[in-house]
């Protein structure tokens, strides 16, 4: 089933929710580290998602093979993703953190092509090429944050961009067996929570000492901004292909930084921010025109 209309417009709401968390992440530190920040925020989501399971997922429709496609997605999304992103923007900020994992249209894309057989026409594929530059140029001017000795630090939300990428066709695979986003949710959110609550148990006393009140409503606050933009992406990847929802999925820094700028106020506008807002801005817009 193909809707680009409705992919697109679900794809926007989950930029706009992966924005707000990362944004919302920065606060989230301030009081807990983000293994323990993990251990609240996916299980947050992971329990709306069952609130809503009982009307939308029919034990009659179930289908095993995607169900374990959606388990093992679940090991590592949004598990590992989240601790990725969250020591990402602990050590280097939203922004620089956001950009990087930017690049998981790259990623996507081409296992969309090889496992799914998706075609890229020149518009298409000049538009992902705009968006993934556009959200690295955004930061460039912000390398002198970095020593050679800390580059290694880019690895964290490099690896981050690479799961979220591989995601995102494997789920589509999915949704071709069982359409229904709400079961994907549900089924890889809970072992993504079995994971990461299984690790805290595991640190124990030194996570507990740790644990702050204000931390974990930061971070249940941040796990429903991500909750809900996994569930828009996923609903968009139902109805659209990889090729249309990853590129606009990844524009998500646009809205970390729109609200850096209206919460912190400690951006700068400069050549390489407006450069990089320009060619994500025009990769956007040749993805919606082809």
């Amino acid at each position: 089933m193909v809707n680009s209309p409705l992919a697109v417009a679900l794809a926007l709401f989950s930029t706009f929710g992966f924005g707000a968390g990362f944004m919302l992440t920065q606060f989230a530190l301030r009081w807990m580290p983000p293994p323990l920040g993990a251990a609240f925020s996916i299980p947050t989501s992971t329990l709306l998602f069952w609130c809503l399971a009982p009307f939308s997922i029919h034990p009659t429709e179930v289908d095993l093979i995607a169900a374990g496609l959606f388990a093992v997605i679940g090991l590592l999304f949004p598990a590992a993703v989240a601790l990725l992103n969250f020591e990402s923007n602990r050590l280097m900020g939203p922004n620089i953190a956001g950009a990087v994992s930017g690049l998981a249209p790259l990623f996507a894309v081409l296992l969309a092509v090889m496992l799914l057989g998706e075609h890229l026409r020149f518009l298409q594929l000049s538009g992902i090429a705009a968006i993934a530059a556009g959200v690295v140029l955004m930061y460039s001017g912000q390398r002198r944050t970095f020593t050679a000795r800390r580059l290694w630090l880019l690895v964290l939300p490099l690896g981050a961009s690479a799961i979220r990428g591989f995601v995102q066709p494997v789920i589509k695979l999915g949704l071709e067996r069982w359409h229904n986003p709400i079961a994907a949710v549900v089924i890889g959110y809970t072992v993504s929570s079995m994971v990461l609550i299984l690790a805290a148990l595991v640190a124990g006393r030194a996570l507990e000492q740790r644990l702050d009140r204000r931390g974990a409503l930061w971070f249940a606050a941040v796990g429903l901004c991500n909750g809900s933009a996994v569930l828009s992406m996923y609903a968009a990847l139902g109805c659209g292909p990889v090729t249309l929802v990853s590129p606009l999925v990844a524009t998500y820094p646009l809205v970390t930084l729109l609200l850096s700028f209206a919460l912190s106020k400690r951006e700068r506008i400069d050549t390489p921010l407006m450069t990089g807002v320009t060619a994500t801005v025009g990769g956007v817009v040749l993805l919606l025109i082809t």
